[in-house]
């Protein structure tokens, strides 16, 4: 096994982990979190939820960025961010610095405060506006991947 071959194998594993987690937050946790009945029971599940799997989308989110990096350094593809051809890779960077800022820098700095702070002032809002940023930051995943597999494979 050669190491682009291995930089692959972690850079998809990294990927179906972080990805899997989030639709496994957006289209199962999220709508039992709305289930609750009590503030505190919503908070509760997705405190400890997101912190359990914060953690590990940070490890695979480092992990599918290094991978991939590697891989483009290693195959000296860098003049495809000058292409449109290959608009999957400008997708897939764009999505990682956007889960990269959201995991490395706004779950831990900007975003306990802010939506504790509007969770007080109204929960149902506040789940609704979580919510609705995981089914967009799903859809934009999903659309990568998509175009990812159809670029990689002509």
């Amino acid at each position: 096994m050669d190491d682009l071959t291995l930089a692959r194998a972690i850079h998809v594993v990294s990927v179906v982990f972080w990805i899997g987690g989030v639709y496994m937050v957006t289209m199962v946790v999220l709508p039992l979190v709305h289930q609750q009945s009590t503030l505190e029971g919503k908070v509760k599940i997705f405190d400890g939820i997101e912190k359990r799997f914060g953690a590990q989308a940070r490890m695979f989110v480092l992990l599918a960025g290094l991978s991939g990096f590697y891989m483009v350094h290693q195959l000296d593809a860098w003049d495809r961010y000058a292409s449109m051809e290959f608009w999957w890779m400008h997708a897939m960077t764009a999505v990682w610095l956007l889960f990269t800022i959201a995991l490395f820098i706004l779950e831990p700095f900007v975003l306990p405060k802010l939506f504790h702070r509007y969770m007080k002032a109204n929960p149902d809002n506040a789940f609704r506006a979580v919510s609705w940023v995981h089914y967009v930051a799903l859809m934009l995943s999903i659309i990568t991947i998509i175009g990812a597999i159809f670029g990689a494979h002509g």
